[in-house]
């Protein structure tokens, strides 16, 4: 008699989920349509910030900012220059002081363009006598030869290192260049050797920086994914790629806003080295609201319904 009693119990406890799901989902849409209500002009901020791809928490910090009176011009300028606020930028950096740089992140980030772009404008600027690359790339076929290529065509020279774990001893014999590049494996974030050469990183901070190279045209969780996995190499700011291939930017900057990794160049194209230009917040930000205009972006009502309409909101 066991069985039954327990089918029936569980029968009734999948009832009551369902039940409880149709509740709480007509109570959220009871609280957005009253928020929607109350405060039309906040409600129609969440919706375009949604819209622009930003992550729910920064949309309502954005939105808890806003008087209730706010008119919608002004509503739309304090959340730009809000998100401005928050995305950090590093400025134009290694251009006039140098450094020694290594770019790391993903496969087909586009670390060896953004590297290539950099070095040219090294270049143009500063000749090449004081320009070194770093081949530690020995994953990808033809990576050193690439790098290789590049040195030949800048008048650089360019050293690889005796395996990733020999990196350290390399830079200390790179000292009278000003500014050393290095080219590192783009792997998977679950390559297992990824952990090593993320500590060799780790472990050269006093002679290197490390610089991650995030493509804009990857999904917010991917985005989310690379910044924690790279983390320990310490990255002091990072690049952000590809960004004429991107549909939205609001997930990338949410990501960084969150992680408070500051912006150094952005890439918008394949061109060395006119498509590279230093990172301004309230440029990207408007770029993420112009791409959501031009795409055409619409946030679901259901979704905006279960982000904002919990009752905890202090102004539904």
């Amino acid at each position: 008699m066991a069985a039954p009693n327990n089918a029936a119990m569980d029968h009734m406890n999948h009832e009551l989920k369902i039940m409880r799901r149709m509740l709480e989902a007509q109570l959220e849409q009871l609280a957005w349509n009253d928020r929607t209500r109350r405060t039309p002009v906040i409600a129609e901020m969440l919706r375009e910030l949604t819209e622009m791809g930003i992550a729910q928490d920064l949309a309502e910090r954005i939105g808890e900012q806003l008087p209730d009176d706010v008119d919608l011009t002004s509503a739309r300028r304090f959340a730009i220059a809000g998100l401005s606020q928050y995305l950090r930028t590093a400025g134009p950096r290694w251009q006039d002081e140098g450094g020694r740089v290594a770019l790391v992140g993903a496969t087909g980030a586009g670390k060896s363009t953004a590297l290539a772009k950099i070095a040219v404008r090294w270049v143009l600027r500063h000749g090449a006598r004081d320009l070194a690359l770093v081949a530690a790339d020995t994953v990808r076929i033809g990576a050193q030869d690439q790098l290789q290529a590049l040195g030949q065509l800048l008048g650089a020279p360019v050293y690889a290192p005796d395996g990733f774990g020999g990196l350290p001893v390399l830079l200390a014999q790179l000292s009278r260049y000003r500014l050393v590049l290095i080219d590192t494996p783009g792997t998977s974030v679950r390559d297992p050797q990824l952990a090593a050469r993320l500590a060799v990183l780790a472990n050269s901070a006093s002679q290197l920086e490390s610089a991650l190279v995030l493509p804009a045209n990857m999904q917010a969780g991917a985005i989310d994914e690379a910044v924690k996995r790279f983390a320990p190499a310490n990255p002091a700011c990072c690049l952000i790629t590809k960004m004429d291939e991107a549909a939205t930017l609001g997930g990338v900057l949410s990501v960084l806003i969150r992680a408070r990794l500051p912006v150094a160049y952005v890439s918008s194209g394949q061109r060395v080295p006119e498509d590279l230009s230093p990172a301004r917040a309230l440029d990207l930000v408007s770029q993420a609201v112009q791409l959501a205009k031009a795409n055409q972006a619409t946030a679901d009502e259901d979704l905006l319904r279960r982000r904002f309409g919990r009752k905890n909101h202090g102004r539904a």
